[in-house]
């Protein structure tokens, strides 16, 4: 393989002399900051339209609901669940929230008397129902029966799905589904304790039944 340069040959007369070293940086800075200054006028159009976007506010409406025998009125997100309500602008925090996708049983509150998932539930669709909670169900110090029944059979553990083992509990008791343990463990099988205390609610469950 050759190593010999080529031939320097200056430039022929009329035809334009290649750019030097110091006009080249100088001419590729200029062009460069340009395209740079244009991508920054472009992101910060960007932004504003996205700011724009973020300041409208999403759909709200009013929705107005008995909760735990007091009329409560709130505007909320239309996308707000159940669950999000009670909890966060309500200040009833004995809703738990658990899975947040219907599965675990431990937001189950009572709307109109029957047993719901409050977090696949969208508040702003419930305008005039009657919602009882966890804390609806006592009656001053006075403890509700299924309540009292859970502390007389120890059906707990961490307490964590005790709320909604108890509403759903109350529902199973009022819809009539308590005519064997079998039974019960059938419509409470929603509601998972993962402590595995599951034996001692189906008892709560009867004793409340049965005292009915």
């Amino acid at each position: 393989m050759s190593t010999e340069l080529p031939e320097y040959r200056p430039p022929s007369e009329g035809q334009p002399s290649p750019p030097s070293r110091r006009t080249f940086i100088a001419t590729t800075t200029a062009v460069g900051g340009a395209v740079m200054a244009g991508g920054l006028a472009a992101g910060a159009s960007l932004s504003g339209a996205e700011e724009a976007s973020a300041s409208e506010a999403p759909p709200s409406g009013r929705v107005s609901l008995t909760v735990n025998g007091e009329r409560r009125i709130a505007v909320i997100d239309n996308r707000t669940s159940l669950l999000d309500l009670v909890r966060e602008q309500l200040g009833l925090p004995g809703t738990k929230k658990g899975c947040n996708a219907g599965a675990c049983g431990a937001c189950t509150v009572l709307v109109d008397g029957r047993r719901v998932n409050s977090c696949l539930t969208l508040a702003v669709r419930l305008d005039g129902a009657e919602v009882t909670t966890i804390e609806g169900l006592a009656d001053g110090d006075q403890l509700h029966p299924l309540q009292q029944a859970f502390v007389d059979q120890d059906a707990f553990q961490c307490g964590f799905c005790t709320p909604g083992q108890i509403m759903s509990g109350v529902g199973c008791i009022e819809e009539g589904h308590t005519d064997s343990a079998e039974e019960i463990r059938e419509w409470m099988s929603g509601n998972i304790c993962r402590c595995g205390c599951y034996v001692k609610i189906v008892r709560a469950v009867e004793q409340t039944a049965r005292g009915k």
